[in-house]
């Protein structure tokens, strides 16, 4: 392997993310996004979440296509690439196989280092991408997607303590499993945060779990809602349809009622007044705009683009290239973690 030992100063880095059901192919040029091209896959919304078995197929029926469309669209040929970067977890361990073993062995092939990222550190990274300035350090991410809930202090690049995180569903994956329960398609976040918009926060109140300290519990409020639907359905069968948007917008006030008193207290223990969001809840309109509002007490809010919340290979090339700026040392193979530590 002819790999370079020392990253450049600006780097060029092709990277592959396939930690869930999205196969993305990014190019980055030191902070620059030549290209962050997406494959999903829709096969999953018939069944209401995602198939494990179907994922990994799809991957690797994608992941050339869209290696090729990366590189034709940033313009940069395997041989002017500087390293590769690839998902190593955590995630479904299927996709990660696909995506880490394809990087890997592509990188050898074109005698270029492979760079492992953890997941969530990327998300929290894609602070990083563009051309405006990064948050200042130390800064708090709070990181919200289908599979985690974590509040997280970036002291570094490379080093992030957990200070809080869910102790059982992560806050999309309630948003997804609320959603089916008031009969809505998957991804079903989405649509709750649409109809939120139609409807009254405080028409139904539910009650939120009491958890010590900065962590956060959403499993409970799954169990509320369908108890208080069922109740409702016996006595009015139309109930549901005639209050769905209120039911939406009450449940999303809910969930993100806990994210932001979490918040609020991780920012008032720590004295840190940076704070970031991440991951794909983080493209959520109520939280966005519930945090802008934080910036009127003081707080410096870093709220990241939309093509940048759900999962995309961006990130990964960020993460790839700061890790590799650290003085991380590629190796030959790196075997995929679906339960990486963060």
């Amino acid at each position: 392997m002819t790999a370079n030992a020392v990253p450049p100063a600006h780097p060029r880095i092709l990277a592959i993310e396939s930690s869930c059901d999205d196969t993305s192919v990014a190019v980055i040029a030191g902070t620059r996004v030549l290209a962050n091209r997406v494959a999903d896959q829709r096969v999953h919304a018939q069944h209401g979440g995602v198939v494990p078995e179907l994922a990994s197929r799809a991957h690797a029926q994608h992941i050339v296509p869209v290696v090729d469309a990366a590189l034709r669209e940033a313009g940069v040929t395997p041989a002017q690439l500087d390293a590769v970067a690839f998902t190593q977890g955590p995630g479904l361990l299927g996709s990660l196989l696909v995506g880490s073993s394809f990087a890997q062995a592509w990188a050898w092939a074109h005698g270029l280092p492979a760079i492992p990222v953890h997941h969530m550190h990327a998300h929290v990274l894609a602070h990083f991408l563009g051309d405006g300035p990064p948050p200042t350090l130390p800064f708090l991410c709070l990181t919200v997607s289908g599979g985690h809930t974590q509040i997280i202090r970036v002291d570094s690049p490379n080093h992030m303590v957990q200070l809080g995180t869910t102790l059982d569903d992560a806050a999309g994956e309630a948003f997804d499993k609320l959603a089916r329960l008031l009969s809505l398609p998957y991804p079903g976040g989405p649509v709750v945060d649409r109809l939120a918009a139609e409807g009254d926060p405080r028409a139904f109140p539910f009650t939120r779990p009491q958890v010590a300290g900065l962590d956060m519990s959403f499993s409970g409020l799954k169990t509320q809602v369908l108890q208080f639907l069922q109740r409702r359905l016996a006595e009015d069968a139309g109930f549901l349809e005639r209050h769905r948007a209120d039911l939406c917008a009450s449940v999303q006030h809910t969930i993100l009622g806990i994210l932001l008193d979490k918040l609020d207290r991780a920012v008032a223990q720590t004295g840190i007044r940076t704070v970031a969001i991440a991951g794909g809840v983080s493209a959520n309109s109520g939280l966005r705009a519930q945090l802008a509002t934080r910036s009127e007490a003081g707080w410096t809010v870093h709220i990241p683009p939309l093509d940048y919340c759900t999962d995309n290979a961006a990130m990964i090339a960020m993460a790839g290239a700061l890790k590799w700026a650290d003085g991380y040392v590629p190796v030959l193979s790196v075997a995929p973690d679906p339960r990486l530590p963060f």
